[in-house]
């Protein structure tokens, strides 16, 4: 289970990390794809962290696959993330400051399908999403991904 701390400056007690999330539009760009987590039954973007050896890109389109089913392909850079104030603490007592970069993917092949890592799965519009149960560190990502613009945002 991963527990999320908040508080000024919280993320200099723990490890820095990389992570990547993917942004998976529906066909008419108005809905995006949301997983429900096993460990906390929330709801966030396909994503983890790096695993040493990958690049970003790699990472990304790994935990798509890993998290949905869905082989996807890189189309952008939404943004950059790393708040101070965020904190992931495991299970297992790891805590980690992520670093995390938003990409927005296609989808090239695969079938939507739940994983060890997934309980549930939709994809849903900007005004869905302001009533679900959405993890922290996910609501500026999504916000952002709606929001489009030219350049990447750095946060």
């Amino acid at each position: 289970m991963v527990k999320i701390i908040q508080g000024d400056r919280v993320g200099k007690l723990g490890q820095v990390i990389l992570g990547c999330s993917a942004v998976i539009f529906d066909e008419c760009r108005e809905k995006i794809l949301l997983t429900r987590r096993t460990d906390n039954g929330r709801w966030c973007l396909p994503g983890g962290r790096m695993d040493p050896g990958e690049s970003v890109t790699e990472t990304c389109v790994r935990e798509a696959l890993e998290e949905t089913g869905l082989q996807v392909k890189v189309k952008r850079l939404i943004g950059v993330y790393s708040s101070p104030d965020y904190l992931l603490e495991y299970a297992d007592g790891e805590r980690c400051h992520v670093v995390a970069l938003n990409f927005e993917v296609e989808v090239i092949g695969g079938t939507l399908s739940l994983s060890n890592e997934t309980t549930e799965y939709g994809y849903f519009s900007q005004d869905e999403i302001k009533g679900m149960d959405l993890v922290e560190h996910n609501i500026p990502r999504v916000a952002d991904a709606f929001n489009i613009q030219e350049g990447s945002f750095v946060k």
